[in-house]
């Protein structure tokens, strides 16, 4: 039986795209995504599942410098999967909810719905935590506290919390990628109706118009780009590598072609992997 590690506790919205892409698999939590990350690269599971992006939110950083700094795992697949904020409290606490003290969720849940939080409970201090399940599972511990959550209605019905506002999230059309990362080959019984390449580009020292020679390389092969963004490189203020996800299209002699073309430029180019992208409803 495969082990797989997810972002945890039990009912996050990780263990939710995990559960639906392996349910007959031992589903392993862990605290932090870089715990998620270690675990496969140290072979104590198969596979890790971790979130990446986020529609409103954007990037999860620390997975992307991870993947970058320290990992030598493979982007294996991609699980697209639509993400419903509730807000939720102890049942003894139903009727004073707009009186709590605390706001309790991932700092990415709580950005989502931050105007709702800004608008209905103001005075709450907002305090972060590792996940969104680990919050409710938090109020669910400490019945004393008028505390309140943001998380999954799985997470509601795990922890036993009445849910007192739903679908608190900014965008109606909110979604969560997540990736499967491994040092083998992971297929998924689902129908992928699109392939993308994930890799990081990092650039020669001041070389004038060296980014757009990098983009030119993909442009006149009417290579698909889909996704481009900075990200520091930890070593100098100002030193940045960049994050490029390209989709496929049937071309990968032509992604070879530039990403050899992008190397004789002088720039360095690490290929997270090429993997299938699944949506889950």
């Amino acid at each position: 039986m495969m082990k797989i590690a997810y972002l945890g506790p039990s009912a996050s919205f990780t263990y939710l795209a995990t559960q639906l892409a392996f349910p007959n698999a031992e589903l392993i939590p862990y605290p932090t995504i870089p715990a998620c990350i270690q675990a496969a690269e140290e072979r104590s599971v198969d596979v890790a599942v971790v979130p990446i992006e986020n529609t409103i939110e954007g990037p999860v950083n620390v997975t992307l410098d991870y993947l970058y700094h320290q990992s030598n795992l493979s982007i294996q697949a991609e699980l697209v999967l639509p993400i419903h904020q509730h807000l939720m409290v102890h049942p003894r606490h139903v009727s004073e909810w707009k009186k709590a003290t605390k706001v309790l969720s991932h700092p990415q849940a709580l950005a989502q719905s931050q105007h709702f939080l800004t608008t209905e409970i103001s005075k709450a201090v907002v305090e972060s935590t590792p996940s969104t399940a680990y919050a409710a599972e938090f109020i669910s511990q400490h019945p004393e506290q008028n505390l309140v959550a943001v998380a999954s209605k799985v997470s509601a019905d795990e922890y036993q919390l009445t849910i007192v506002a739903e679908n608190i999230q900014e965008l109606e059309n909110n979604q969560t990628r997540f990736v499967l990362l491994s040092h083998q080959n992971v297929e998924l019984p689902r129908i992928s109706h699109k392939e993308k390449i994930s890799m990081s580009v990092t650039l020669p020292d001041n070389v004038p118009g060296a980014l757009h020679k990098v983009l030119a390389a993909f442009s006149w092969r009417q290579i698909d780009l889909c996704k481009i963004e900075s990200r520091p490189l930890k070593t100098v203020l100002g030193e940045y590598f960049f994050l490029i996800d390209l989709y496929v299209n049937n071309q990968q002699t032509l992604i070879q072609h530039a990403i050899e073309e992008i190397e004789l430029l002088g720039g360095v180019v690490k290929v997270f992997g090429c993997y299938a992208v699944y949506p889950i409803q």
